[in-house]
């Protein structure tokens, strides 16, 4: 059996036809070509930098995304309540209502409703919602407290909260609900 020549294409009349013209080649794209070896490693490592940089603000990209992301997690879970924990205070006021209407009387009904009030104050705590009990003599804060009036009031000092109304609420580090609140406007 014969080896088949390495050179067959040689003796093909149609391959013979067309040649290559290298130089041609060349002079249509001279950016294809470089002119010497050194402008070529130049090119090389221009492209290598480019592509590195590239790559390098694509891992910061990457990563911010992924701090991001946990920190939005963080958010969703310890404030994606706030909606119901709002929803709620309305019943929290009621029941405070119904026990300072009450008094001191000892009733079943009286009971039952401290318990429930006690219950939903676990609650909100077990949610990280605080409840925000300012007392009368302590000083108005406009970050948790919202003034409903301003009256002079003998024997109190400018800026003292006088009366509450009613009482604020924090979910972990926001404020939900000011603590509404009378300010006395004694002048010094």
């Amino acid at each position: 059996m014969a080896e088949p020549k390495e050179d067959a294409f040689l003796d093909d009349p149609e391959m013979m036809e067309e040649e290559f013209d290298l130089d041609a080649a060349m002079e249509e794209e001279p950016e294809a070509a470089p002119k010497s070896g050194r402008a070529t490693v130049e090119a090389i490592v221009a492209e290598r930098d480019e592509i590195h940089d590239r790559l390098m603000r694509a891992l910061a990209e990457a990563e911010n995304v992924r701090k991001r992301a946990a920190r939005d997690k963080v958010e969703a879970e310890q404030y994606g309540s706030s909606r119901l924990a709002r929803d709620m205070l309305p019943i929290y006021d009621n029941l405070r209502r119904a026990l300072d209407a009450a008094g001191e009387a000892e009733d079943g009904v009286i009971e039952g409703v401290k318990l429930t009030l006690k219950e939903v104050l676990n609650v909100f705590n077990k949610h990280g919602v605080t409840l925000i009990a300012p007392e009368v003599g302590d000083k108005f804060d406009p970050q948790i407290h919202q003034a409903m009036f301003e009256a002079p009031l003998p024997g109190t000092k400018a800026g003292e909260i006088i009366q509450i109304a009613a009482e604020g609420f924090m979910l972990h580090d926001r404020l939900l609900r000011p603590a509404q609140v009378g300010v006395s406007s004694t002048p010094v």
